[in-house]
């Protein structure tokens, strides 16, 4: 009876240890957006150097002692400050005695004028020669030659004491006195003595080189309609200063080099940038973002739904039956945070934008609609 009773105990147990089927697993959550479709416009990015427009070496135009430096280090100056004086009195003086010579001249000039005055009077009745009357009008014409080389000499010394002002002839930034006050300078005959150097600002270049695939690019696109050419067309630039993070200045396109240097296949260009506020200084450095296309309608995405598989770019779709499918897209550049899809994408697919380290190609997911922020403006 016992025998019986543990029988019958075992074999409860025993039904009592078989396992109950296990509820399936829930699909994983993901995060889906459809792409955003905007009109964008392509742009190619480059290193430039920012230089003066105008830029000139200040040096003396004549020799002498310098009395007076008239500028700050580094001050703005306008067109016409003076800079330096060199001592005039040396070229006064020469002007004064070149004064002396012009009168002495013009009494020389005015008395030959009166003596062939007279002369031509007096060959009529025959009291002087023709000879004598031609010998007056040679001294005539030699006394004006010596006025004019007495005026000449005037007006050097007058252009002397001129150049002992030294004057600005631009608007800009002037450098640091490389003179000072008792130094002896050389003028323009002797190799003349640099003194400063004035930069202009506003506006300022920026020079940068694009290498000669995208020149063939663009120039194919020209040719096809698709974008103005910078030859002929100020195309929009905008250029990101050391240390910033986007665009702070816009300019426009100037000029384009006339060959490729064989040494880099690459054409120098320029671009004009506003400098109002003087905060660029030749020298910088700039990263130059130039046109690269016309207007196009394009979709985007955030750049954390793009994984990489292999050598490939792919996205992860959510399908109608909530599977997840991988496909492969064609990048293009970042516009304004997102990323153009150039090629492998619709517009009404659901692209798992959140969530991919759960998604698995074929597997079901639970596909949640992304707030607005997430994708963009649709």
């Amino acid at each position: 009876m016992l025998i019986a009773l543990a029988t019958s105990a075992l074999a409860l147990t025993g039904c009592g240890d078989k396992q109950q089927p296990q509820a399936a697993a829930p699909a994983p959550a993901v995060t889906v957006a459809q792409p955003t479709k905007r009109t964008v416009t392509d742009w190619d990015e480059f290193t430039g150097r920012f230089e003066a427009i105008e830029e000139v070496q200040v040096r003396a135009r004549v020799g002498g002692f310098v009395t007076s430096v008239e500028f700050r280090d580094g001050a703005i100056v306008r067109t016409g400050d003076l800079l330096y004086v060199i001592d005039p009195r040396p070229f006064e003086a020469v002007a004064k005695q070149a004064e002396g010579q012009l009168a002495d001249a013009r009494a020389k000039a005015e008395l030959a004028k009166r003596e062939l005055d007279r002369g031509l009077n007096l060959v009529q009745t025959s009291a002087v020669s023709e000879q004598v009357v031609d010998q007056r009008r040679q001294a005539l014409q030699a006394a004006h030659a010596a006025e004019m080389q007495a005026e000449g000499a005037l007006k050097a010394a007058q252009l002397n004491i001129e150049f002992s002002h030294v004057l600005a002839p631009l608007t800009g930034r002037v450098s640091r006195h490389l003179v000072s006050v008792g130094n002896l300078v050389q003028g323009s005959e002797g190799g003349a003595t640099l003194l400063t150097s004035i930069v202009s600002l506003d506006p300022i270049y920026i020079y940068f080189d694009v290498d000669e695939a995208t020149y063939l690019r663009n120039n194919r696109l020209w040719f096809e309609g698709r974008r103005p050419s910078s030859r002929d067309t100020a195309n929009p630039v905008q250029v990101t200063l050391t240390g910033e993070t986007k665009p702070s200045h816009e300019g426009k396109m100037d000029f384009l080099d006339n060959r490729l240097d064989v040494s880099t296949a690459t054409l120098r260009s320029r671009a004009v940038v506003p400098n109002k506020d003087l905060s660029i200084l030749p020298g910088q450095f700039g990263r130059v973002r130039l046109i690269g296309s016309a207007p196009y309608e394009a979709l985007l995405l955030p750049d954390t739904a793009v994984a990489t598989d292999q050598s490939r770019k792919i996205v992860f779709v959510v399908k109608d039956d909530d599977t997840v499918e991988a496909k492969p897209v064609v990048l293009g550049p970042l516009d304004e945070g997102l990323r153009v899809i150039r090629d492998g994408l619709k517009a009404e697919d659901r692209v798992i934008v959140d969530g991919l380290q759960r998604a698995r190609v074929g597997a079901k997911v639970s596909p949640h609609p992304a707030p607005a922020a997430a994708g963009g403006k649709s």
